[in-house]
């Protein structure tokens, strides 16, 4: 077992407690969070031990689960990466690209592996469908949510856009070539609403929609390309999957059949893939361990938090145009 400690016990550090102490992949040897009453009443509370310096805990494990707000991402990052711990860092990866590059090449020196959390890789709706996203030609993505002050020191494109940044750079296999984008600030300091337009060099497009003072939740994703149509609710976790093959000669009765203007006639059918119950946040966490007790590439990279926060910081640069 990987002997683990978190860094951050606040709202999500709380739940990747619970979870690493329950897994049989790990053990957790304890937490440290900088706010002394709220790291007390955790530690009393849950009954998880308590570091009171952060080096001191680092030194005893492992790996590093880093849960702290976004601007020290990298300084409890670096701080474990020179003593060699393997980390895992809840996204966006840093606060500033410069950070996350630097990241990369000091895991690298220091021969380590990192994962980025995000987590809607591993929601079972996404996988459920993942390798059914074959060259998607146009993406639309709706991510919404009711407001709530934490989360709001960040833009929205940090806070919520860069989870589907992240899901549509996994299934294009593309680079992006041009990036067009508006954001407003209604509450925040920050913009609460951001719509983007994401170009990739091999004529991809993707429309991402965040805001985060809607009246409802919502986190939709719809995936087109080539004779298909493909649906993802994160929220709900269901998928929706619609293809055409060439129409038979002699289509039955129900066969839904559409004849195009040159006369080519298809047949519309509908897929509905298997949707496997998991838990996203101990499916990312446990799989961390196996890359690193398997010596692989973890499922979310470095290198690709990196890149979806190249992408989001692009979006952000985008507002001012």
């Amino acid at each position: 077992m990987l002997k683990v400690g978190v860094l951050g016990a606040g709202h999500l550090g709380k739940i990747h407690l619970r979870l690493l102490n329950q897994s049989d992949k790990y053990e957790l040897v304890g937490f440290y969070d900088p706010d002394e009453i709220n790291a007390k009443k955790v530690a009393a509370e849950f009954g998880y031990s308590h570091y009171e310096n952060i080096n001191n805990l680092i030194d005893t494990v492992d790996v590093v689960d880093i849960v702290t707000p976004t601007l020290s991402h990298f300084d409890c990052a670096k701080k474990s990466i020179e003593k060699g711990r393997h980390i895992f860092i809840e996204k966006p990866i840093t606060n500033t690209l410069e950070e996350a590059e630097e990241l990369l090449e000091l895991s690298k020196k220091h021969g380590v592996k990192g994962q980025v959390g995000h987590v809607e890789r591993f929601n079972p709706a996404f996988l459920a469908v993942k390798d059914k996203i074959e060259n998607p030609m146009f993406i639309e993505t709706h991510r919404l949510a009711e407001f709530n002050p934490r989360g709001t020191d960040v833009p929205v494109v940090l806070d919520l856009m860069i989870h589907d940044i992240d899901a549509i750079l996994s299934v294009v296999p593309s680079e992006v070539e041009k990036i067009n984008a508006s954001g407003v600030s209604v509450i925040s300091q920050s913009p609460d609403i951001a719509n983007a337009r994401i170009q990739f060099k091999n004529g991809c497009v993707a429309n991402l929609t965040s805001s985060r003072i809607s009246l409802k939740n919502m986190r939709k994703s719809r995936f087109f390309q080539r004779d298909a149509y493909i649906s993802v609710d994160f929220l709900e976790k269901k998928v929706e999957v619609v293809k055409m093959k060439d129409a038979p000669e002699n289509p039955g009765d129900f066969d839904m059949i559409l004849q195009n203007a040159e006369g080519e006639k298809k047949q519309i059918y509908f897929e509905n893939p298997e949707i496997d119950v998991n838990n996203a946040i101990l499916d990312e966490l446990e799989t961390f361990a196996d890359a690193i007790n398997n010596d692989t590439t973890p499922i979310v990279s470095l290198e690709q938090g990196t890149n979806a926060l190249r992408v989001a910081l692009q979006i952000i640069e985008s507002f001012k145009d």
